[in-house]
């Protein structure tokens, strides 16, 4: 029986779209569906959403829920992660700590000061996860969905470079989505592909049925000026290829928006805006929770909707059912203008024989050269964690675009300082921390 393991289940509505996605493959065989969290009441309300997924779609799957990690990764096949290192505490203080230095962040999850600080206390669970792996199911497969994600995977890279782990988002997928929708394109009929770094991708190819889409994107723009009161359009009009994330995450990559006020209006930023998300989230787990002890029904996302990625990853390897996605992994010969080593995001074919990344040669160049900002911040926040050097944490902020172009060296060391003493009990010990890093 496969064995597909759910860390950080606690994230309900997550657990229950990736579940719902899995069992609406009518050719799956049974599924040994295994549920692990550390807070007992979030794992509570993921063992009863799994249960209530399974009758609501008349799936049979051999559910388990347990605190024990090491339990739960024995002979596992499958390992998603989806842990969120502090919760929304973690976040608040990554989002409203850089706030009071003037320093303004939509997300904050990914790259700049709150990626880098999300990526510190986010590795010793890491470097924990892969020892057990190694240990207890060193063939599974470890699919990521936990930000920042190229970050991670990198650190993955360095301390178990032996297991097969793989960061996946979606955000790809519902770009082209919506661009579909924009310009009036059946999505089922386009070829598109893109490549770059995680949540700054660059859509390199765009087409129904050989006809090359961006001319239309180009005339819908044109035809409608609010449109350019968007990141992401005025990032393509200026470099000339789309990016594949959210307005919100893609301003938070370069020194143009979230440095003035004016600029801020004109695209109609909201620094802050992750702090709503979060809260939302811990809202839509009071909700699940509320309805599962009532003995209501639970929301599932529309049958037809597309699949999250693991679901189809699961789904192809055991079935041998050939698709492509688009995947975060280290770059071995895959982008010839990005670091050897870092971690890109490219096209992968995914089949009954695992996961194969597509070399896709050299990017455009005006966009290679934003993704070597991001993996210069990328690189410093992983050797500090290696090494135990504070100091390159600060420095990978000197390169970050965004922190950069707001504060002062001199200010943006304060707010390291500040940001290292309100982490403290979760980053590493080597970093001042008090959580054991367990290094190769």
């Amino acid at each position: 029986m496969t064995r597909i393991l759910f860390i950080g289940a606690g994230s309900v509505v997550f657990t229950r779209q990736l579940l719902t996605d899995l069992l609406r493959f009518d050719d799956l065989p049974t599924l040994d569906i295994v549920l692990h969290d550390v807070d007992p009441e979030r794992l509570r309300v993921a063992r009863g959403t799994a249960d209530h997924v399974s009758s609501r779609l008349g799936r049979a799957v051999r559910v388990e829920a347990t605190l024990d990690r090491r339990a739960a990764l024995a002979g596992a096949d499958f390992v998603i992660n989806m842990v969120q290192v502090g919760g929304i505490d973690a976040t608040r203080v990554d989002l409203e700590l850089p706030a009071s230095f003037g320093l303004r962040q939509t997300i904050g999850d990914t790259t700049g000061v709150g990626g880098a600080f999300r990526a510190l206390r986010t590795f010793p669970v890491l470097s924990a996860i892969a020892r057990d792996m190694l240990e207890l199911c060193p063939d599974a497969w470890f699919l990521n969905y936990t930000n920042p994600m190229a970050m991670n995977i990198w650190w993955m890279s360095a301390v178990a470079p032996q297991l097969k782990a793989v960061g996946l988002c979606h955000s790809v997928y519902w770009t082209v989505n919506d661009l579909c929708d924009l310009v009036g394109a059946p999505l089922e009929r386009t070829r598109y592909r893109a490549a770059g770094v995680n949540h700054q991708s660059w859509l390199y190819e765009w087409s129904l049925d050989g006809e090359d889409l961006y001319p239309r994107l180009r005339e819908r723009i044109a035809a409608d000026p609010e449109l350019e009161r968007r990141v992401r359009v005025e990032m393509f009009r200026r470099i000339g290829f789309y990016p594949t994330e959210t307005s919100e995450h893609s301003s938070e990559y370069l020194s143009w928006f979230l440095r003035s006020d004016e600029q801020i209006d004109r695209f109609r930023l909201q620094p802050l805006e992750y702090l709503g998300i979060s809260e939302q989230n811990v809202a839509e787990f009071t909700t699940a929770r509320q309805a599962l002890d009532s003995g209501g029904d639970l929301e599932l996302h529309e049958e037809g909707d597309a699949a999250e990625y693991a679901p189809q990853i699961i789904h192809s390897m055991i079935t041998g059912t050939e698709r492509e996605i688009h995947a975060n992994v280290v770059n071995r010969g895959l982008i010839s203008n990005l670091p050897e080593g870092a971690v890109v995001e490219v096209p992968a074919r995914v089949s009954a024989d695992g996961i194969e990344p597509v070399a896709v040669g050299a990017i455009p160049a005006q966009g290679a050269v934003h993704n070597r900002t991001y993996l210069s911040v990328a690189e410093l926040t992983v050797e500090a964690a290696r090494t135990g050097d504070r100091d390159l944490v600060k420095q990978a902020l000197l390169v970050d675009p965004n922190a950069s172009s707001t504060l002062t060296p001199e200010r943006l060391w304060e707010l390291a300082d500040a940001l290292f003493a309100a982490h403290e009990g979760v980053l590493p010990e080597n970093l001042g921390g008090r959580v054991e890093l367990v290094l190769s």
